[in-house]
Parts: structure tokens; sequence; C-alpha cells
């Protein structure tokens, strides 16, 4: 949707309406398990130390981890953030797969998970920005400080109409690290299911810090035995039958969601990326606590 689109009254109310039940849904999780945890991680006194990585060319040699180094084997630096300046992003994917969900659309939970971030960051201080994309950078905010442009951020991931179904990872993460820099946190919500976007995520890697939010929902794991049903490809359209009381199918279906799930988990792991679960299966506010708790024991 157009940032000139022009509402109807009826339009604005629902639109505030909105905007005020996700900003009271969340301030609770904020003001409690939420804020707490990111405040621990992210949050510090002056010049925090954020975390050791590998050494990139550039890097100023002052800050390099002899202890680490000598170690590894390999050349490391550390990594601090100064409080007064920290920026926050969270980038969506608003690509057609999100729309899924048996209980809860994938983007609807994605957006409860970037609205608790972005009153996490109000809260604290901090600037706090926002992208939205698909196949493309759709949409970009700049980072600010305040309430009111975080509520403007609730208001972009509430409006926001999508120009395209497909989903191109590479190409949207290629923008951004082109965008932004200065170091960032970054949280990227998305269902990640896109073409390989290894290359544009190390890059982003070596300058900021990036936590992946990867969204499941439950039937893109398991199909009830229900018959023959057609499945659509959301962002495709494309379409086929098949039966779902067929256990060879059943076994297959599994089999080939679990190979490319832990593909990807070790694609990411291998770069160093932490990605947080979120699905319906357990409230995203105890994940994200989860989460945040085990970087601080490993700080």
């Amino acid at each position: 949707m157009s940032e000139h689109h022009r509402f109807q009254l009826s339009d604005i109310k629902e639109l505030l309406k909105t905007v005020k039940e996700l900003e009271i849904k969340t301030k609770g999780l904020v003001d409690g398990v939420v804020s707490g945890s990111y405040k621990s991680k992210i949050r510090g006194r002056g010049i925090e130390f954020s975390e050791v990585r590998e050494y990139s060319m550039g890097d100023d040699i002052r800050r390099i981890d002899w202890n680490v180094t000598a170690r590894t084997k390999k050349l490391h630096v550390k990594e601090f953030v100064e409080e007064r300046d920290l920026y926050v992003y969270v980038l969506f994917d608003y690509s057609a797969s999100n729309e899924f969900g048996f209980q809860k659309s994938k983007k609807s939970l994605g957006s409860e998970v970037a609205a608790s971030i972005i009153f996490s960051a109000m809260k604290n201080n901090d600037n706090i920005g926002l992208g939205i994309f698909t196949d493309k950078l759709e949409r970009f905010v700049p980072a600010k400080k305040g309430r009111k442009h975080s509520l403007k951020l609730l208001r972009e991931l509430i409006v926001h109409e999508p120009e395209s179904k497909q989903t191109d990872i590479n190409n949207s993460l290629s923008q951004i690290h082109n965008i932004l820099k200065q170091h960032c946190v970054i949280f990227v919500i998305s269902d990640y299911i896109s073409s390989s976007f290894l290359k544009p995520l190390k890059f982003l890697r070596n300058r900021h810090d990036i936590i992946l939010v990867n969204l499941s929902d439950i039937r893109e794991i398991e199909i009830p035995n229900i018959g023959y049903v057609m499945l659509e490809d959301m962002e495709t359209g494309e379409q086929t039958m098949v039966n779902t009381s067929d256990e060879s199918f059943q076994r297959d279906f599994q089999k080939n969601v679990q190979n490319e799930s832990d593909k990807v988990s070790k694609e990411i792991r291998n770069l160093k990326v932490e990605m947080i679960g979120v699905s319906e299966k357990e409230p995203f506010e105890l994940t994200l606590r989860k989460f945040f708790n085990r970087r601080m024991r490993y700080r």
C-alpha cells in the first residue's frame, strides 16, 4: 500500500484499533520476560563487549583477541557495541508462504514477534528500524528513537501490501547490506522457504549482529490423514494432488521436510549465525527469553 494512499475514516479507525490491540498484546510481554532478556544481551553501559568473531580484512588490529587467536590458530577480533548509538532493525518476510497457518498465520505470529522487538527497543531507548521484503526489499524505514516512530513501524507492519508473492532472501539481504553501513543488531523474520542466501548473510555477519527468527507451522511438518487433497504452492500457485492416506507419501514428505530443515540449520551454524525457531508449539515470548538467556551464558 502506498504511503500516499488515502484512507477512509472507517479504515483509519480500524487501523488505530489494530495498532492498539497489537501494542496492548505485546506490551505485557515487553514489560516482563522479553524486554528484560533483550536488555541483558543487547544493552550495556558505555562501550560494551559483544562477542568475538573471525578477523576480516580491514578490521582494526588493536581489537585482535590474542587468547582466542592462540587457541583456534585463526585471527579473531573483539566486537563492541556503543550503547548510545545502538541501532536495531527488524527485517520481515512478507512473501505469500507466510500467509499459511493452521491456527494462526506465520505472518500474524511474526508480527507479534516484530512488535515485541520494536517495543523492547523503544523501552530501552534504542534506535529501531524496519525492512519489509519479498523477492526484493519493498519497504525500508531508517532507525529512530521514540514511541511515535515505533507506532509508525507498527502501522507499516499492518498496512503494507506486498508487491510480490515470491521470496528472494538472497536479493533482499544484499540490498540491506548496501544500505546499512554502521554496526546494527538485525532480526530477520522469515520461514526461510527460499533459495540459498548464504553469501549476503556472510557479508552481513561480518559487520552486524544477525539473529534469524524462523517461523514454522505444524501443518508444514505433519499433514493429517484425510485422503486425497490438492496442495497449492502459495508463492507460485502450482497445484499437486496427493493422497495423504498413503504411508509412503507421509514418510517421504516428513523425510524431505526434515532433510531440508537440517541442511539449512547446518549452513547457518557454519556461518556462526544464530537462529530462533518460533511456532505455535510454544509461546514466542518464552522462546525469545530462552534464546537471550542462552546468549548471556555464552558471552
